[in-house]
Formats: C-alpha cells, sequence, structure tokens
C-alpha cells in the first residue's frame, strides 16, 4: 500500500538515509501488563490493525473507537535497509509524537521511555537490532483523567462538547527510522543576528569530542558562509558570517540553506535571517513595526483529528488563513506538527506556540514535572523556525497554588530564548512577568468592545471586568489574543459560538467589521487574533467550516482584516 505521510517529517533537520515505518501496524486496546503477559513482546498477535500515523480515533485509522482508551498497543516487523548494521553505524527510532506515556520494545526488549504527548523523541536502538527481521512493539498509555498530564482541548467526558473534542490516544505523528554514523549530531540551534549579519549555530555532537564540525550556507544555491569548529565534550559552537544578508520577511519570505558535516555524518538544513520583539505598543520584524493579524488555529481535521491527512492539508490551512488577510495565527492548545511549521516558514506566516496544557492541573504537585521537560522539549525542537514569533507556555490558566507554575515556565523559556516575546498565560491570571499584556474578549457588541479600550489611548487602565478576578487590565495591554468567535453555521444550527448567534452573512459581515475596525484604529494595539479559522465539530465560530470550505465572501473579510492599521501610519 501506499505509505500514509510518506514525506520527510523533520524539514530542518533532514538525513538522506531513514526509513518511513508509517502505514499498517498490528493494534490493541489493553493495558501494558496484560500485553506482556500475553505475549505482545514475543509472538503473539495483536487483535486488530491500524494504520499509522492516525490516532485509534480518526476515521483515517481504520479504529474510530471513541470512547476512552488508557492503553493501546502497536506492533509491527521491519528490515533494516543494506548497510545499517556496519561497525560505525548507528540506528535511531525517531516519533513525531505518541500521547502519552511511550514504552519502545525492540525484539522483546525495552529500548526507550518518553513522557509527553505532544513532542517528538528518539531513541539509538543499535544494540537492539539484527540482521533480518525486527519487532518493533509500542505501547502508549494515556490516562489524562488523571489532572497529571496536559491534554489540551480533548474532551475529558465520553463524548465532545464545548470547546472540547475527540481524543487522541498514542502514535499521532510519524515513525520512522534513521542511520548515523557512530560520532554525529544530535541536535542544532540557530540563532541569527541580522546586525552582524551572522548566524550563531551551537551544535551537540555525540561521540565527536575533538572532531571538526563545518557549516556552510547557501542562498539560491550560491555559497554565502562557510565556518568550522572544533567539538569539546558534546558541544560545538560555530559563528557564520555570512556574505550576503537576505531577510525573511512575511512579504518576502527568504530562506538560506545549511549544510552541516561531521566526519561521516551530513545533515541538511536552513534558516532565515530576521529578528523580532516587542517594544512600548509596537511589535517590529525586522526593526520595522508590523501588526499582527492572526486567527485562532486549533488544528483539528475531521478525518484524522490532531494529524493532517496529507502533507498538502498542512500547507492548505495556512493558504485558506492568508487568502482572507490574516498574516499569521496562535497554534492553539496544541504543539503542531514539524512540517506546518516548515510551511508557514516558506510562506511567510508568523505564528506562536502554545502548550496544549488545558488537563494539567496546576495545583497537582506532579504538574511542573510533567509540564517543563515537555516544554523545553518542543522549544528546543522549534527554536530554529523564523516563523515563530513568540512562546506562550499557558493558555487562560491560574497561577496556583504557589505562584509557580506560570513564573517558572515563564522563567525557563526566557532561559533558553532571549530573541522572542513570552506571554506566560494568554488572557488570564499574570505573573509577575510577561512580555506582552493581551486581553481575551468575545463581546459581540462592536460599539462596546470599542469604548472598553479607549482609555489605552490615554495610557490609562482598563475597566476590564469581564471575570471576576480581573476587574481592570493595564495600560500596558496592546495584544487582544483572541475576540469574535462569532456563532454562524448556515447548516448546522446544532452548534455553538459566541454570544447570539447571527441570522445571516449580512449580520456576521457587520459584526466582525466593527469589532476588527475597534482594534485596528486603537493605537495601543499592535496585534489581534480572531477565533477561530475553522469550525471544530460542535463549535460552530470558524470562517470555514470544519470540511474548509468559507463561510463567507473571503475578499470581504480579506478586506476588513487588512485595513490599515493605526500603528501603520
Amino acid at each position: 500500500m501506499t505509505i500514509p505521510r510518506a514525506e520527510y517529517p523533520r524539514p530542518q533537520f533532514k538525513r538522506n538515509e531513514w526509513l518511513n515505518l508509517n502505514g499498517i501496524w498490528e493494534f490493541s486496546i489493553n493495558s501494558l501488563e496484560n500485553g506482556i503477559t500475553e505475549g505482545y513482546l514475543e509472538n503473539a498477535s495483536l487483535n486488530s490493525e491500524i494504520t499509522v500515523p492516525f490516532c485509534p480515533e480518526s476515521k483515517l485509522s481504520g479504529i474510530e473507537h471513541t470512547d476512552f482508551m488508557d492503553c493501546v498497543w502497536y506492533k509491527r516487523s521491519f528490515i533494516l535497509p543494506d548497510g545499517w548494521l556496519k561497525e560505525g553505524r548507528r540506528t535511531h527510532i525517531n516519533i513525531g509524537a505518541c500521547d502519552y506515556l511511550t514504552y519502545i520494545y525492540v525484539n522483546s526488549k525495552q529500548a526507550g521511555l518518553h513522557r509527553g504527548g505532544y513532542t517528538s523523541f528518539s531513541f539509538d536502538i543499535t544494540s537492539f537490532v539484527n540482521e533480518g527481521e525486527n519487532i518493533i512493539a509500542i505501547c502508549a498509555e494515556d490516562n489524562f483523567r488523571s489532572g497529571k498530564q496536559p491534554s489540551g482541548k480533548q474532551s475529558p467526558q465520553k463524548e465532545s462538547f464545548g470547546c472540547f473534542y475527540t481524543r487522541t490516544t498514542g502514535i499521532w505523528q510519524t515513525v520512522w527510522l534513521e542511520n548515523t554514523p557512530d560520532a554525529y549530531i544530535a541536535s542544532i540551534k540557530m540563532t541569527p543576528d541580522i546586525h552582524t549579519q551572522e548566524l550563531l549555530i551551537e551544535a551537540e555532537c555525540i561521540n565527536a569530542s575533538g572532531k571538526t564540525l563545518s557549516a556552510t550556507a547557501l542562498f539560491e544555491g550560491k555559497e554565502t558562509g562557510n565556518a568550522v569548529c572544533i567539538v569539546y565534550g558534546d558541544s560545538a559552537r560555530i559563528t557564520l558570517k555570512l556574505s550576503e544578508l537576505h531577510l525573511w520577511s512575511l512579504e518576502s519570505p527568504l530562506l538560506y540553506d545549511l549544510k552541516l558535516k561531521l566526519d561521516n555524518d551530513e545533515v541538511t538544513s536552513y534558516f532565515g535571517m530576521r529578528n523580532v520583539y516587542y517594544s512600548d505598543h509596537c511589535f517590529y520584524l525586522n526593526d520595522k513595526p508590523i501588526f499582527q493579524r492572526l486567527v485562532l488555529d486549533q488544528g483539528f481535521y475531521p478525518d484524522g483529528i490532531y494529524t493532517a491527512p496529507t502533507d498538502e492539508d498542512l500547507k492548505n490551512d495556512i493558504l485558506l488563513s492568508k487568502a482572507m488577510g490574516f498574516n499569521g495565527a496562535r497554534l492553539h492548545q496544541k504543539i503542531f506538527e514539524e512540517r506546518f511549521l516548515y510551511y508557514c516558514d516558506i510562506l511567510g506566516y508568523m505564528v506562536w506556540e502554545e502548550h496544549a496544557n488545558w488537563g494539567l492541573q496546576n495545583g497537582n504537585d506532579y504538574a511542573q514535572k510533567a509540564f517543563l521537560p515537555e516544554w523545553l522539549e518542543a522549544l528546543k525542537r522549534d527554536y530554529n523556525h523564523p516563523a515563530i514569533i513568540g512562546w506562550c507556555p499557558f493558555n487562560e490558566t491560574d497561577n496556583v497554588p504557589d505562584g509557580s507554575a506560570l513564573s517558572d515556565a515563564y522563567k525557563l523559556t526566557k532561559a533558553f530564548d532571549r530573541t522572542r516575546p513570552v506571554i506566560d498565560t494568554s488572557g488570564w491570571t499574570r505573573t509577575e512577568k510577561t512580555d506582552m499584556e493581551d486581553a481575551h474578549d468575545y463581546d459581540q457588541n462592536p460599539k462596546s468592545f470599542k469604548a472598553r479600550y479607549e482609555s489605552l489611548r490615554e495610557d490609562k487602565t482598563v475597566n476590564y471586568g469581564l471575570v471576576p478576578w480581573m476587574p481592570t487590565l493595564p495600560p500596558e495591554l496592546c495584544f487582544i489574543s483572541e475576540y469574535g468567535g462569532i456563532w454562524w453555521n448556515p447548516n448546522d444550527e446544532s452548534g455553538w459560538g459566541y454570544g447570539e448567534r447571527v441570522k445571516n452573512t449580512e449580520e456576521f459581515i457587520e459584526r466582525y467589521k466593527g469589532l476588527t475596525e475597534a482594534i485596528l484604529e486603537n493605537s495601543k494595539f499592535c496585534a489581534f487574533c480572531y477565533t477561530q479559522l475553522t469550525d471544530v465539530e460542535q463549535e460552530q465560530n470558524g470562517l470555514y467550516t470544519y470540511n474548509r470550505v468559507p463561510k463567507f465572501n473571503v475578499e470581504i473579510i480579506r478586506k476588513i482584516n487588512t485595513m490599515k492599521a493605526a500603528i501603520e501610519e
């Protein structure tokens, strides 16, 4: 059969020696203990089949089991390509994402354990594989009702309700094998400086102390920089001076190619030269003020749930957004897959990355242990994408019980990345520090919506009062990070949206225009985020249906969104 999602899953860190393991796997809903007892690690067959990388709740998986599954098993065989078992070579298994606690067994032996449902992970399985047929078994425990793990918008009830949707259990991104030399590049962190015309490369290298790492930058096939360094321990640091400066921007998202070489290990990548920062009610891209016209994107698909049916579907969601005049998105309550971020990079589309923190009880002693390591994995995986212009660890989350949950995440994020702004928790109780002040406002009346923020023009406090614990907002407010959510679907009146359902598309446009203009015309705002790009199951407030069909005249929405903002004058 054709391999689903056959494309290389990690475009910014690519090798030639790899094997895609997507496709048909054996599958069973069973506990870890029962699976081992029943011989899943040996010759026993599992009782069903599933199409990986689609979660068992999805139609595309072939399972469509939407009840709770606290534990699932996967199993399949594979044969390593020629040359992979030669002395001096290493084999690694990679999983884009598997929700939540993942045990990996190769030829009956445990080869790895990963905690987290949204980030990518890898294990060296060289000592577990052999010539001929190899058997891999994967067990995923997913008890998100415990309050001890992030689950985003996955429904805690049997059925979807409100703003909670069909769950995702187990594998939901590509599984693949990769072959490297003994000495190899494990990861890179790239920081551009447009003022010095340099790219700082910090690399983690394995079994490579004393060896030479080289980096070559190219723009449209022409070499524009080359540098080498010595690896000390497991670290290498290269400052790559560029002979030509080509800026990544929304209008012209120019990217450089990058080649990295460590002895026999070769990795290809890319990078963008740009800077972003926030200062005094203005957001800057390449030292120029830019208004963020964002849309809320939850990354759900009717047939794939968390997983896009095809690679083209990832790209298409960005094109649909851009067609309506948005220049970016808040990626909401889900860490999106790397290929989505790749298309953001090449299409010039700026995004805020946010963890799927809902479902995690911050008052639980286990919360920090569950949240911070996975958030750090997300930061490390996605730092290099020029399209990411900000981080938001939490969404609408109280800073309880001792005030450390949000502030620790903020401090961790800033320690890892000083180049981007960080919002501690979007639209909710603040910690002692956040880089941008934002608010969520679903007032459906454009007049009262506009009036609420008039005091900002005089640098005065806003009388907010939409939730009891936030009677006011500070004069530093600059970002309405959720608004609108106008309820309308002409073919479905059973769902919900914010406020009273509009009667027709004309009423929708009038309300949409009034709310959006109120933000654009206020000189103290530098960003908005409309809720939302598409309907998601019962939530019927998207600009497109769940099947990505526009509900309104695309050009009318585009004209409203692209009106000149006050800060652009």
